[in-house]
């Protein structure tokens, strides 16, 4: 029996026997369904293309065709639904046609009101597990359009859990983040795990076009429109119909053009250089920027009104050195890449490369990590990396400025200290817990070498 803690499921019949329609919509509102009826294919294809269908009990002889052509449609229309297929001309033949073209079951007239019920129920139990292998394809698919987010953070598990909340809303995104650290990545991200996937995702980064040529690269133009304008061309903005337009360096947009994105944004259309009309477009635009947008605007040097458009959904993510239990994961994703590309057997990191790659600052983030992986793989000779294999950079950070100034005011060791546990707490921003982790020691001694009171 249907469950009554769920909307009950729609059953459609398509029969032009009027009084056995009725039958057979009795039996199935007795045993918990909606039902609607259909007389002819026509009315059913529309019925089903209204979108609300889930079980569909259909005669094999219609008025204006048959029944098979309907099963046959109704397949490629919406896989989703079960098909009963009942016919007064129950021969194997039939049968086996309307179970090929993807019929559930079959039943053969005239129907008994106890196997009509039990076909229906079996048909109720089909579409319930349709609908739950559906949505677990749909959560491994987000879960694989996720993998491209590597680490095991706590900053990174709520960037994956935003993108899965917000996939799918046609809100704007901003990302936010210091260069290297990913953006795209995310951008991508929810790309991949909306119902947009399968349509474009087109990529342009702001500050690498000329801003002469910006304006006609995202809104494209007419023939004509200028000196070299010698046949249309699309725009970003269109080409990304049905897609995703990914904005990367937003805050390197000149005011001109701020100002008929914000347009374009607000009017869900773009008009073409030369052209004389706007087009309507589809595309869910997700932009990203290094910069504070939020001092540039208080600047004068970004639009507000623009700001707050792009930012209805903010996801921001820090720097590599706040996040350092990522650090090796992505090392390790880098390697699996790198060494499948080079033809290397390499095992992975030593340990003592693995404590160099956890003590360094990665300035670049992300980016500078998996440069520093590639290299590591083209320059071992072992089957571990060693901190050799590792670019200089990483191998011998530079001195911090505290320590050549330690030494350069003959500080005693106690004001070192004091200065170290303040450069540390100004990495995790102010966090006594997370830096006294990272020294070693607990908060309390961090208060006291502080001269803070407990």
């Amino acid at each position: 029996m249907p469950s009554t803690n769920h909307t009950p499921m729609h059953l459609l019949v398509v029969e032009d026997d009027a009084p056995l329609a009725e039958l057979f919509v009795g039996i199935a509102e007795k045993r918990g369904l909606r039902a609607s009826r259909a007389a002819t294919i026509a009315e059913g294809r529309a019925r089903i293309e209204a979108g609300d269908v889930e079980i569909l009990l259909s005669d094999m002889r219609l008025p204006d065709g048959s029944g098979i052509d309907l099963i046959e449609w109704t397949r490629k229309a919406d896989p989703r639904i079960v098909i009963l297929a009942v016919t007064a001309f129950g021969s194997i033949e039939i049968a086996v046609r309307a179970v090929r073209q993807g019929a559930y079951d079959f039943l053969t007239k005239p129907v008994e009101p106890a196997v009509l019920g039990v076909a229906l129920d079996r048909a109720v139990e089909a579409r319930r597990l349709r609908g739950e292998v559906e949505a677990l394809r749909g959560a491994l698919a987000t879960e694989s359009a996720l993998r491209g987010i590597i680490g095991k953070s706590r900053a990174l598990a709520d960037i994956t859990s935003v993108v899965r909340r917000v996939a799918d809303a046609p809100a704007t995104v901003l990302v936010t983040g210091p260069s290297g650290s990913g953006k795209e990545l995310v951008a991508r991200a929810l790309h991949e795990a909306s119902r947009r996937k399968d349509g474009p995702f087109v990529a342009v980064n702001a500050a690498a076009i000329p801003e002469t040529l910006l304006e006609s690269e995202l809104f494209g133009y007419k023939k004509g429109a200028f000196t070299d304008a010698r046949q249309d061309k699309k725009g970003l903005f269109v080409e990304a119909d049905g897609g995703t337009l990914f904005l990367d360096e937003i805050g390197d947009l000149p005011l001109v053009l701020q100002a008929k994105i914000l347009r374009v944004l607000e009017e869900r259309e773009v008009r073409p250089l030369g052209a004389t009309r706007s087009a309507p477009i589809d595309a869910r635009v997700v932009a990203a920027t290094n910069h504070d947008l939020r001092k540039a605007v208080k600047e004068g040097r970004f639009r507000e009104d623009l700001f707050y458009r792009l930012a209805v959904i903010e996801i921001a993510i820090p720097p590599l050195r706040d996040r350092p239990e990522d650090i090796l994961p992505l090392a390790e994703h880098f390697l699996g890449r790198a060494k499948a590309r080079a033809g290397h057997t390499i095992q992975g990191f030593s340990g003592a490369a693995a404590r160099v790659l956890m003590a360094y600052d990665w300035p670049g983030n992300v980016r500078e990590l998996e440069n520093a992986v590639e290299r590591a793989v083209a320059l071992a000779q072992d089957e571990w990396i060693s901190p050799d294999d590792l670019p200089p950079t990483v191998q011998k950070p530079s001195t911090p400025d505290l320590f050549a100034s330690a030494a350069e005011r003959m500080m005693t060791l106690e004001e070192v200290e004091r200065a170290y546990v303040k450069h540390v707490l100004e990495r995790f921003g102010g966090n006594k817990v997370r830096a006294a982790a990272a020294l070693g020691i607990n908060r309390r001694t961090i208060q006291r070498w502080l001269g803070e009171e407990e």
